[in-house]
């Protein structure tokens, strides 16, 4: 059994013009989502917007640029994530199929494991 980050990647600025309602039918499909495939879920999260990311970046002589904002400017940014368990990619793929992200789409990544 392997582990898979879902990475959930939409418009920022369409999940901000989203009204109650809709903001709430988009909660209960994350929840739905969970009590879905709740044995393959390690773990996830929702993250806080673009303006509020700081980067660092490192000068390769022991030094560091920090600046405020995400590491590159994109039209969909990063927004939260599913850790999850899967058997193969194939599985990990199925699972987030699932995955509620209308604003956007998902990238599916298998974690690397070091020996």
């Amino acid at each position: 059994m392997g582990q898979y980050l879902v990475l959930l990647y939409e418009s920022e600025s369409a999940w901000s013009e989203v009204d109650d309602a809709s903001r709430e039918s988009i909660l209960q499909a994350h929840n739905a989502f969970g009590a879905k495939h709740g044995a393959k879920i390690a773990g996830g999260n929702a993250l806080q917007p673009t303006a509020t990311a700081t980067t660092v970046i490192s000068d390769g002589a022991g030094g560091f640029t920090v600046t405020d904002g995400p590491f590159v400017e994109s039209k969909e940014a990063l927004g939260g994530y599913y850790l999850i368990e899967a058997a193969d990619l194939d599985e990990a793929i199925a699972i987030s199929k699932d995955v509620p992200a209308g604003f956007g789409g998902v990238e599916v990544r298998p974690i690397m494991v070091f020996s």
